[in-house]
């Protein structure tokens, strides 16, 4: 699948703004150029599209986030009257300046009509609510269960990276599982940013583990998903006296690299998910459950370290063949490590990829 970045995203966003203002000047202004509505559509629709994807007062998104159901939406409504109205005020001056309309008074111009802010908010609210479920199921799904591509099994290859919390059952004897899911909770939307600035997706969070994918491609070029884990570690590193602040403990990780063919497909009725199958999935599970016994805390599977060039601040450690449960024939293992992150590897010697 085509890769979308966040320019091109911004840019369907846009088009499909700026469409619906022209849709709503052929229907209740058919003597205005339609540009006028475009432009009108734009400066009401971006902003709140741009507070919800918290790119706009992101703080204060947070703070309502907080907040309880009911009381969050009436605040949403209020703040989106507040930008809608702005931005209503802020078209309709400029277009007046540019000479494009002749209102009656300046009121019309930087009042908006309350017919303009029932359309507007209906359109938001549905782009809105078709963002949050592709955030929900995640981009990549979204779009598959969209086009029904994996209605039927799919064979295809796929980058597999599993990353485990150290400790986490003797975290939660000390301080609870309430408090432990808090640690969860707080560790997983460290992996978000990273994920994404990757082209990755989060596959899945199966008790204290993530499983993040990429298409095998996708997934080697520019090492990303080497680039991934080490991004979300010296995250972690970076932000270590909020840890123990917060948790009195700096998160440790566990993580395996590895790819290869697999089979995707769309399964269940009531709740429809895409699952992988295939030994390459068992695989990669293996190998994380090889870190501990190997005492390291990022292994790669030969073949797939074979694929790609290392960053030149990743140094790569050879660890010769292992057995792995579940797969006939022995499995090349290398150990991976950053200059740049405090991790439990011992030394490694740099193999340049």
């Amino acid at each position: 699948m085509r890769e979308i970045s966040p320019t091109q995203n911004w840019i369907l966003i846009t088009i499909v703004l700026a469409t619906s203002g022209v849709i709503y000047d052929l229907m209740f202004y058919s003597n205005q150029t339609p540009i006028i509505g475009a432009i009108f559509a734009l400066f009401i629709g971006m902003p709140i599209l741009a507070f919800e994807r918290k790119v706009l007062f992101r703080a204060l998104y947070r703070r309502i986030q907080k907040l309880p159901t009911f009381a969050f939406i009436i605040t949403e409504l209020l703040i989106y009257e507040i930008l809608m109205s702005i931005g209503f005020a802020c078209a309709g001056l400029l277009l007046w300046w540019l000479g494009m309309v002749k209102p009656v008074s300046l009121l019309d111009l930087v009042i908006m009509p309350f017919e303009v802010f029932l359309y507007a908010l209906a359109v938001c609210t549905m782009l809105i609510f078709v963002l949050r479920v592709r955030e929900l199921l995640g981009r990549e799904v979204f779009l598959s269960m969209l086009i029904s591509r994996y209605r039927n099994p799919v064979k295809e290859e796929r980058v597999f990276l599993f990353i485990d919390l150290v400790d986490s059952t003797a975290f939660a004897e000390k301080h609870g599982d309430l408090r432990a899911q808090q640690l969860l909770s707080s560790l997983f939307a460290t992996f978000a940013e990273p994920v994404r600035r990757h082209k990755g997706m989060i596959n899945d969070y199966v008790g204290d583990a993530a499983i993040i994918t990429w298409p095998l491609a996708r997934g080697v070029k520019n090492a990303r998903c080497v680039r991934c884990i080490f991004d979300i570690l010296a995250d972690i590193d970076a932000n270590a006296a909020g840890w123990r602040k917060n948790y009195g403990q700096v998160p440790k990780l566990r993580a395996a690299l590895h790819g290869g063919e697999i089979i995707t497909a769309e399964i269940g009725v009531d709740h429809h998910k895409i699952s992988y199958f295939g030994d390459t999935v068992n695989t990669t599970a293996r190998l994380e459950t090889l870190c501990r016994s190997l005492n390291r805390s990022v292994l790669i599977s030969s073949e797939l370290a074979r694929r790609m060039d290392f960053p030149d601040d990743i140094t790569c450690e050879d660890l010769g063949t292992h057995a792995v449960k579940g797969r006939g024939q022995a499995l090349g293992v290398m150990a991976l490590s950053s200059r740049a992150v405090t991790v439990l590897n011992t030394p490694a010697v740099i193999l340049h990829g």
